[in-house]
């Protein structure tokens, strides 16, 4: 007997179909008569797969005898007359005498696609309309947004309905879809992990490659992606909308505070509009969007304007940054992952994309029950000797230790060693030693001061783990900002994956060191020669244009100044406070008294001398000395001895308080030098 055209498309359809069996089984479910539960929401995103499937519920409700029959709410004007009228229609169109079936037999099932457009009919539906509908009846409501809050709080909608979100398609099933789709060999894995599980991307991507294009990335296809902003977004307000939704789809993590800095007060508006998409999720601390929505609009705001993006991306980092600086414990923490995630372009790419493949992965600090794992990945990757070093490493700086974790167990982790720390335990590690010694030869660190060394880190799968990877990243992330730094180091045994690493964070200080028959490769960074706020600026524009190597000359400050040479600029510093061109040429134009975010500057640091000042006076039991330097450099008086006479103290007393004073502003303009507290001065 011949087909009709209507069987082979089915049949067409049928073969290309791949996943989604939870949700057909609940369907199958709901033919039977097993189960109350006769109404289903399926929601997701644009181009998710949700005609795709109600295709498959028709198919499967015909061969189980049924009238499958289905409404499209954009077709649709929004009244409950007009809907009723369309229902009944395309009922009474498929089956003979009463539309919806006789009681002793099986019921229709009606599918209402597009459901996001009837919204304003919805409490019609669920009061009204639904519960005329015979109860061997099947209802699909399908649409881009999840239920309204009365059909998960009504204990009768709750025994009746059952919803579905569509998620993205798995790695698995994606290879499955394209090879059904006609696309084999070398090219399906990479197809595959472009289309993000998204199936219309998918689809699309295979029909690129059937006409003989294969694209690196989204970018290189820019009619694909106009045809996904607009199936997947949708249309978008305003401008602010616009700005607020590419702000969300750049930012790893978005909030409020996030929003204002692009949209100003409309900040709540557009985060609540924000919240209510189909393609962004609300978690602990903020909104996601979607990955294949990141990409999508990532891609597209590129090509149509350039600037745009990095305007986008000048506001995340710097709200970034931001939060860096000012944040402690888990906000600091958040913060890392954010900057992270703005450097998704950077020679991690491929551990990252691994990352969001296996979904949330997040690095805690390490506990002592992590300590055997540690153990047990380090010997198996560099080695008997270095495990030892590295027990005695966890004994004497368990502080120092971060991991991820899956529901499996330890999952990667990395660990630092902090300098200064016990001189024995520095000699017996070779890499340690070779490290340290690096720094003495270059520029040693000055009282207060502080080494890392970013000594062992590893994932169950080695060196290029992802997971080690992200623990290694937002441990220094976390730790170059936090602490008094003035080198950092990393070491590793795989320098052929790490070095295009290391020399994209301007880590270009190499050297090597040999340990348990290991051949390791540090490479390290001088803070004092590149701010770490410079280097964030730095490594903020590398993350647009992939730029590598040594930061360029003008950003790096001159060889910080030792102790005794410091002490004397602040001197002749504050002798020169009220002549800027003499204050200009001061040796400590080259320190943190003068260099900030966007450098060297005179007005710096005279703030920041009068600011030492001001603090020495809000010291207790400093009255006296705050009254004396004061006058002495601030409002002066012609002579010292004018000074001691407008101060009503005796000279000899005059000269011993101005001596104490001068004392203690250098200590603690030295605290800010070496970064052990900080000024906030305007």
């Amino acid at each position: 007997m011949a087909k009709d055209l209507a069987s082979v498309i089915d049949e067409a359809r049928r073969r290309a179909f791949v996943g989604r069996a939870a949700v057909l089984a609940s369907f199958e479910a709901a033919l039977g008569a097993d189960t109350l539960r006769r109404v289903l929401f399926v929601h997701g995103p644009g181009g998710i797969g949700k005609t795709t499937l109600l295709h498959q519920f028709r198919m499967r409700a015909l061969a189980a005898g049924r009238v499958a029959v289905t409404v499209d709410g954009r077709d649709v004007d929004c009244s409950a007359e007009s809907l009723r009228m369309a229902i009944d229609r395309a009922i009474a169109r498929w089956s003979a005498g009463d539309a919806w079936g006789r009681e002793d037999g099986p019921g229709a099932v009606l599918m209402l696609d597009g459901y996001e457009h009837l919204g304003t009919l919805d409490a019609w539906v669920r009061d009204e309309f639904l519960p005329s509908v015979p109860a061997g009846a099947v209802v699909v409501l399908a649409g881009r947004n999840p239920p309204s809050a009365p059909w998960r709080t009504d204990p009768g909608w709750r025994a009746l309905a059952v919803c579905h979100r569509l998620a993205e398609l798995s790695a698995a099933e994606s290879a499955e879809l394209l090879d059904r789709a006609g696309v084999s060999g070398s090219l399906n894995p990479h197809l595959a992990a472009l289309g993000g599980g998204h199936p219309l991307t998918l689809a699309l991507l295979a029909d690129a490659a059937a006409a003989g294009l294969v694209p690196d990335g989204l970018a290189d296809v820019p009619d694909l992606v106009a045809t996904l902003v607009a199936q997947v977004v949708g249309d978008v307000p305003d401008e602010a909308h616009a700005s607020g939704l590419a702000v969300c789809a750049h930012a790893w993590l978005t909030t409020e505070d996030l929003l204002r800095r692009a949209v100003g007060d409309r900040a709540p508006e557009i985060w609540a509009w924000l919240e209510r998409r189909p393609y962004v999720s609300r978690g602990t601390d903020g909104l996601y969007a979607h990955d294949l929505v990141r990409d999508l609009l990532d891609a597209d705001i590129r090509r149509r304007s350039p600037d745009a993006y990095r305007h986008v991306h000048g506001i995340v980092h710097g709200y970034t940054m931001a939060c860096l600086r000012r944040s402690e414990g888990a906000d600091r923490w958040l913060a890392a992952h954010q900057k992270i995630f703005l450097h998704r372009r950077s020679p991690l790419e491929a551990q990252f994309w691994a990352l969001r493949e296996q979904g949330g992965v997040a690095v805690i600090p390490g506990r002592r029950d992590d300590h055997r794992g540690v153990l047990e990945m380090i010997e198996r990757f560099e080695g008997e000797g270095n495990a030892a070093l590295a027990e005695r490493w966890l004994e004497a700086q368990p502080e120092n230790l971060v991991v991820v974790h899956s529901p499996a167990g330890l999952t990667g982790f990395a660990f630092q060693v902090v300098y200064p720390c016990d001189p024995s335990l520095c000699d017996a590690d070779p890499v340690v030693r070779a490290t340290l010694d690096t720094a003495a030869r270059i520029s040693p660190a000055r009282p207060g001061e502080q080494i890392s060394i970013a000594r062992f880190l590893s994932g169950r799968a080695g060196h290029r783990d992802p997971h080690g990877v992200l623990a290694g990243s937002i441990m220094s992330t976390v730790e170059w900002v936090a602490r008094p730094l003035a080198w950092s180091f990393a070491t590793t045994v795989d320098p052929e994956f790490w070095a295009p690493v290391f020399r994209y964070l301007a880590l270009t200080t190499e050297s090597r060191a040999e340990s348990g028959g290991r051949r390791y490769s540090i490479f390290g960074i001088d803070w004092r020669r590149l701010p770490v706020e410079v280097w964030l600026d730095l490594v903020g524009r590398r993350g647009l244009s992939g730029e590598s190597g040594p930061p360029p000359p003008e950003l790096l400050r001159p060889a910080p100044l030792d102790r005794s040479t410091f002490n004397h600029a602040v001197r002749l510093a504050l002798r020169e406070l009220h002549q800027p061109d003499l204050l200009g040429a001061n040796p400590l134009m080259g320190t943190a008294l003068a260099v900030g975010f966007d450098g060297a500057s005179i007005d710096r640091l005279h703030a920041m001398l009068l600011g030492g000042i001001e603090q020495l006076g809000r010291e207790p039991r400093a009255e006296t000395l705050h009254r004396v330097i004061d006058r002495t450099f601030v409002r002066t008086a012609p002579t010292q001895e004018a000074a001691a006479e407008m101060l009503d103290l005796p000279f000899s007393t005059y000269r011993r308080h101005l001596a104490k004073a001068l004392e203690r502003l250098t200590d603690l303009l030295w605290a800010v030098e070496v970064g052990e507290i900080r000024l906030d001065v305007q």
